[in-house]
């Protein structure tokens, strides 16, 4: 170097710190890259982003080059520092040269070029790929020996250098899907979290109970079945006989309309239009059981227990209702129409209606971990069938037993309506 100006130096060093903040640049640039919106630019076709994939598909090779081509770049600057000093300063000038190249090389070529590439990883990473391409097509054989010795160190140590899949779990892509912000309309996100929450939630939770399904015993007069067809409130109804365990069929109130039409409406052609019940275990995932309904082609089902006695009754429309919401063309009431203000600040609740909806409506917080409904809640609390005027107090939650009906809790007033 005897032969090159101070000047002529200085410029060298200053293309080597440029040089070292690229490398440096593009390894924090690449390893900040979103491998999932990669993936899908890549599949557009985007240039930039097959270049970074096939960099990153073997990364050992990529960090490789990237720390080789540094270092390299690093050592020659402090060689050039070192004799631009020594001709300055004379001795004392390789410490000086030592501490300002280090200030030097911390902030352009270190901290500087790395926080910009943490910052936009795409716009440093896209176009630093094509140059890493070709270095690495040049420096192969020296990247392939490197990553041998280095390779054969870990794996003495017994660490894996094959990278582990990153698929998201699915509390992960939960938060992925909160942190979206305004790129996905929040209507759009809560039909997306509750899809994933379905398989956290059973039939039990959404069903119609087993005292309010809506069911005509054929073995009643024609005349009291035709005036109770005529007077439902669904369109679809259980046919049984003597009791509610023994169900015949399910019947469409458009058959009836139908059977009413050609005036051929008879038990027995009630019956032939009736069909075969379906049944559902208690326990059943709602994911599951929407996968059930799909596959064998039906849109209503009976869940049983263990011991095969009727629980409730499922629509394919509350599995639904639970990705997107009610619907308004529902005839099964609402939980808002169950839950009544009052001036004094209390409210009065239905004891039939669902913990979660109740909980999902008033921002509550009652357990649903054992009964689904507040009168269940409550007998099991108390362990025995209450009286009314009876109050009590439920994790924070007092209330007032105001009705009861049938062995049922028909009405329940909720006294703080905002429990610390």
């Amino acid at each position: 170097m005897d032969d090159i100006s101070t000047g002529t130096l200085l410029l060298i060093l200053a293309g080597l710190i440029l040089v070292s903040a690229y490398f440096s640049g593009s390894e924090t640039a690449m390893m900040s890259l979103n491998r999932y919106r990669l993936r899908h630019l890549r599949k557009e076709g985007h240039r930039g982003a097959r270049r970074a994939g096939e960099l990153l598909e073997k990364p050992d090779r990529l960090i490789g080059l990237i720390l080789i081509g540094n270092n390299l770049v690093n050592i020659l600057a402090s060689a050039i520092a070192t004799v631009i000093g020594m001709r300055l300063y004379g001795d004392v000038g390789i410490a000086i040269a030592t501490g300002v190249l280090t200030l030097v090389v911390l902030v352009f070529a270190e901290v500087t070029p790395k926080t910009v590439s943490a910052l936009y990883p795409e716009r440093v990473a896209y176009p630093s790929s094509a140059l890493l391409k070709v270095l690495l097509k040049v420096l192969s054989p020296l990247v392939i020996t490197v990553n041998f010795i280095t390779n054969g160190f870990l794996a003495l140590l017994g660490i894996k250098t094959k990278p582990e899949e990153d698929d998201l779990s699915q509390e992960e892509l939960r938060t992925v899907v909160h942190e979206t912000g305004t790129m996905i309309p929040s209507r759009h996100r809560d039909m997306l979290l509750s899809i994933l929450d379905l398989e956290k939630v059973t039939v039990e939770d959404v069903m119609i109970p087993r005292a309010e399904i809506f069911a005509i015993n054929v073995n009643d007069d024609i005349k009291v079945i035709n005036k109770a067809l005529t007077h439902s409130p669904r369109t679809r109804v259980v046919l049984y006989r003597d009791t509610i365990d023994d169900v015949v069929g399910f019947l469409h109130m458009r058959e009836v309309m139908r059977l009413l039409t050609k005036q051929q409406f008879t038990k027995a052609t009630l019956l032939r239009s009736s069909k075969e019940p379906y049944y559902i275990p208690e326990g059943t995932p709602l994911n599951v059981q929407l996968l059930k309904f799909q596959r064998n082609n039906e849109r209503i089902g009976l869940v049983v227990d263990e011991y095969g006695d009727i629980q409730g009754l499922v629509t394919l429309e509350d599995i639904l209702e639970e990705i997107v919401g009610d619907f308004t063309t529902s005839a099964t009431p609402s939980v808002s129409e169950d839950i009544q203000p009052q001036q004094d600040g209390s409210v009065l609740i239905e004891g039939s209606v669902s913990l979660r909806e109740l909980n999902k409506e008033m921002g509550w917080h009652l357990p649903t971990n054992g009964p689904k409904t507040l009168n269940g809640l409550i007998i099991e609390f108390l362990e025995d069938l209450p009286q009314e005027q009876v109050s009590l107090k439920i994790e924070q939650y007092p209330m007032e037993i105001v009705e009861v009906r049938e062995n049922r809790i028909k009405t329940v007033r909720f006294i703080n309506l905002n429990p610390e």
